[in-house]
């Protein structure tokens, strides 16, 4: 028997959703969603999250003197203002409301398409290029940067509105059941998962951890929607695809007959031959062809033209320390330093191998969150690099400070102490890879080369 005064589950959910649904109604008549005090605009609602370090409850009367119509916060904050709107789990409702949006966006009368994206490496990347691609017909509205968690994902639905005709959002995962838990809130018709590798170990366990997580993408899609981009030279992805029966949208290097130009110092950004047309990119690494190649196969299905997707490609300038090439004053940079594991650390060594200059420098900082395996991949691209034609290799951090042990590599403490070296040793005349985890903070040597 039910204990006096708890609800059925049926009872529940339906109290549930005439709370989303008051909600939803302020909401279209807010001026959008924001969680950050130090933002808000006159007419937003505030959700007051929490977090490790910061509980967002502390500052809703703060977000209401600021101009905020209404702040969504949790039923323990005692204040009273008949403004705050208390939940038992503020994110949670965040969540809802993204999905209850979702479900009421349409653009002539049929649901609204979304492409849902996620992958070890080139997500980002991908995701801009598809965005650039897809606009040369449709209003798009897609993931900015890189706010792709459980809070950046309900905040990109939430920014969707009836001039959306086509939404890419990205999803990231560093835990087994991320993926499972945005897509409800996204509802994706289409997925395209990058690739899959070697990245937050930690979290996942191992690769094949990896593999279930990002998978959940393809089961969502299997169960609500429609097909996937794939990139068809990948075994991995293609066996996760065909054990779900997915519809398939292929694209690829080898099965497009696709050839990538040499890098070299006079021609250093990504160059293909695709369909008897040579794409010149302002890309650089040559491990960005998929990338293009996806966003060109995306643009394709919903009718945008060859020449237009790849105008659109051609165009796009990286931006974020995501694939950029640089020409200093005194050298060639290829920076890559937004993040760094063992598969994005192998592209990017492969891509610099290929490279043809006499004077090849690089200078590469620990890859974070890989657990047990750290110690075992570091030493993997520290062997990598004493097989390659290098002038110089500097590593930066604990983890490949203690791989290098006797390889005659410079090692450094922390960013910070390779910028004072490069300071008082320049280097000139060089091409020069930059790249590591996000919290190595390598973009603080930029400036020095």
């Amino acid at each position: 028997m039910r204990p006096s005064g708890v609800p059925a589950a049926s009872e529940a959910l339906e109290r549930n959703k005439m709370e989303t649904e008051k909600l939803y109604d302020l909401f279209l008549a807010s001026a959008g969603v924001n969680t950050d005090t130090r933002t808000i605009r006159e007419g937003q609602l505030f959700f007051a999250l929490k977090g490790e370090n910061f509980d967002g409850n502390d500052y809703a009367l703060q977000a209401l003197e600021s101009g905020a119509s209404y702040a969504v916060v949790c039923d323990t904050v005692v204040a009273e203002d008949p403004r705050l709107i208390k939940v038992p789990d503020t994110l949670r409702t965040l969540k809802e409301l993204a999905a209850y949006h979702r479900n009421k966006l349409t653009v002539n009368g049929q649901r609204l398409t979304v492409i849902g994206l996620t992958g070890t490496n080139g997500k980002t990347t991908t995701k801009e290029l598809i965005r650039e691609v897809l606009s040369r017909k449709f209003r798009v509205s897609a993931t900015e940067g890189n706010l792709n968690n459980d809070i950046g994902v309900p905040l990109t639905v939430l920014k969707m509105d009836s001039s959306t005709e086509i939404a890419v959002v990205e999803m990231g995962a560093s835990h087994p059941d991320d993926i499972a838990a945005l897509t409800p809130v996204s509802q994706p018709d289409f997925g395209l998962i990058t690739n899959v590798g070697k990245a937050h170990l930690l979290g996942f366990g191992s690769f094949e951890g990896v593999k279930c997580a990002k998978g959940q993408l393809y089961d969502y899609v299997a169960e609500h929607g429609k097909a996937v981009f794939i990139n068809a030279d990948d075994p991995e992805l293609m066996g996760m695809a065909r054990s779900r029966g997915l519809s398939l949208v292929p694209y690829g290097v080898e099965y497009q007959e696709v050839t990538v130009h040499p890098i070299t110092a006079e021609e250093p950004l990504l160059r293909f031959d695709l369909e008897e047309r040579t794409v010149q990119t302002r890309l650089a690494g040559a491990y960005n062809v998929t990338n293009a190649l996806a966003a060109i196969a995306v643009g394709r299905y919903f009718g945008v033209s060859l020449d237009d997707a790849i105008t659109a490609i051609e165009a796009y300038v990286p931006s974020n320390n995501r694939s950029q090439m640089t020409r200093t004053g005194r050298n060639l940079l290829i920076e890559d330093a937004y993040n760094a594991n063992p598969s994005s650390m192998a592209a990017a060594l492969d891509n610099f191998a290929l490279a043809r200059d006499d004077h090849k420098v690089v200078l590469l900082g620990d890859m974070r969150e890989l657990g047990a395996e750290s110690a075992k991949e570091h030493q993997a691209v520290v062997r990598r690099l004493a097989g390659m034609d290098l002038e110089r290799v500097c590593l930066v951090g604990s983890e490949f400070s203690a791989a290098a042990e006797g390889s005659g590599f410079q090692c450094f403490q922390d960013s910070d102490a390779l910028a004072a070296w490069l300071k008082d040793h320049p280097l000139e005349g060089c091409m020069i890879l930059v790249k590591g985890s996000r919290g190595i903070r390598m973009e603080k040597v930029i400036p020095l080369l």
